[in-house]
């Protein structure tokens, strides 16, 4: 299993509240700050891939990520573990 890029942009919007109009998919590498999104929305972004994809992000590492497409990666490199039939590591 990997996470589209269209499945992040859902998970951020409903995070933050907003409608999805606030997030195009072609924003995804501008940063979280020009974007308007503050470290509440990640924390609470984290918390949902965690509840819902098994997806462990640490906070030392959330908060050094700047953009939705840096957080994608990460995501999926967690993901792709299991997807091969080898346990996740974390991160």
């Amino acid at each position: 299993m990997t996470m589209s890029i269209e499945d992040l942009r859902d998970v951020i919007i409903k995070c933050a509240g907003g409608d999805a109009d606030a997030l195009p998919v072609d924003q995804m590498s501008v940063s979280f700050e020009e974007l308007g999104y503050d470290s509440l929305v990640l924390i609470e972004t984290s918390a949902t891939l965690k509840r819902e994809y098994g997806v462990v992000i640490p906070d030392e590492q959330l908060t050094e990520l700047r953009t939705p497409a840096e957080l994608l990666l990460l995501i999926n490199d967690q993901l792709a573990p299991a997807v091969a039939g080898r346990p996740a590591t974390g991160i």
